[in-house]
């Protein structure tokens, strides 16, 4: 008997994953499960590109909306939920379908991937030297001590920087070290990836970015604040939102906050599409292929453990692929 299936829909941001999660999850019967650590944030709609009530065809959504703006939600937490709400699917025979771009908290979910503890008194002394000194100067010492992790985290990202160090200083060793092997948790998994040319997925980020201010992204970023999305230490990271927080304030203008907001997405679905790319199970298929339901379908049915990885690929531009296996 085959093993229940599982299926992951990755790549990287305004790929058109949430539109081809649904279709998948009706032909499937199945229902999605959100690995996009910003969407579980009630109101952060716009910013993030929430799918909307309408736009989701009657198909449930797991983890959407389940947090308040002041609530922080680790790796290892949102690793526990999402695996309660796939376990949750398959009790209920029901095809659990993720969705999201972030490689990290898609190889949580699916990978056998156990993290390290915590030291508050490590984690504290670690947060008030990047409340004194900033990220940049805790990121010189994650680059002295791990290269190979400073080259993966921001310079910009304190929280990820305070989180590397404090478990090289426990376990003693190198925090990429730390990071699974390729080996699922869930044997009938199966990734799909949408490969979209990179000047392509630049255009759809700058015409989504244009898309949300005039949806109203500012009034939202607005009422977010007066719900404390400052006191939150992860919510008001997320993409766009530092970039309206500055043009409330009045440090930059509406159109810079734009253009920042794009040129931050643009970085983000590049390192998007590089990690995802190390992961050799991902079958990539044409963002653009007019049957790219059916091509999804054919993959998961030969299903990604019956065959050498990566034999599925695009292979001469937008619409080709080879799908024979």
């Amino acid at each position: 008997m085959p093993a229940p299936l599982v299926v992951a829909v990755v790549g990287p941001t305004a790929a058109g994953k949430s539109d081809l999660a649904v279709t998948l999850s009706q032909r499937l019967g199945g229902e999605v499960v959100n690995a996009d650590a910003m969407q579980v944030y009630r109101g952060m709609d716009i910013g993030t590109a929430k799918i909307t009530a309408a736009e989701r065809n009657g198909v449930p959504h797991h983890l959407l909306d389940i947090l308040d703006v002041t609530e922080t939600a680790t790796v290892a937490e949102f690793q526990e939920l999402a695996r309660t709400a796939i376990d949750d699917c398959l009790d209920r025979q029901v095809v659990p379908v993720l969705a999201g771009g972030s490689a990290l908290y898609v190889r949580a979910i699916l990978d056998d991937f156990v993290f390290p503890g915590t030291d508050p008194v490590v984690r504290a002394r670690l947060e008030a030297e990047l409340h004194a000194h900033g990220s940049g100067a805790l990121h010189a010492q994650l680059r002295d001590k791990d290269p190979k992790a400073a080259e993966q985290i921001l310079p910009s990202n304190g929280r990820r920087i305070v989180r590397a160090l404090e478990v090289i200083e426990i376990t003693g060793g190198p925090y990429v070290a730390t990071l699974p092997e390729h080996h699922y948790v869930y044997e009938g998994a199966v990734q799909l990836g949408l490969d979209v040319p990179r000047p392509v997925l630049d255009e759809r980020i700058d015409r989504r970015v244009d898309r949300m201010f005039d949806a109203g992204f500012v009034a939202e970023v607005r009422g977010l604040l007066d719900e404390g999305l400052m006191e939150g230490k992860t919510a008001n990271r997320a993409l766009g939102y530092s970039q309206v927080i500055a043009l409330l304030n009045g440090e930059i203008d509406e159109a810079q906050a734009r253009e920042r907001t794009a040129q931050a997405t643009r970085r983000f679905a590049r390192r998007q599409d590089s990690w995802f790319r190390k992961d050799p199970r991902i079958t990539w298929l044409p963002y653009d292929a007019p049957d790219l339901p059916d091509l999804a379908m054919e993959v998961i049915a030969r299903g990604n453990r019956t065959r050498p990885a990566g034999v599925v690929e695009v292979t001469q531009g937008p619409g080709a692929v080879d799908a024979r296996g």
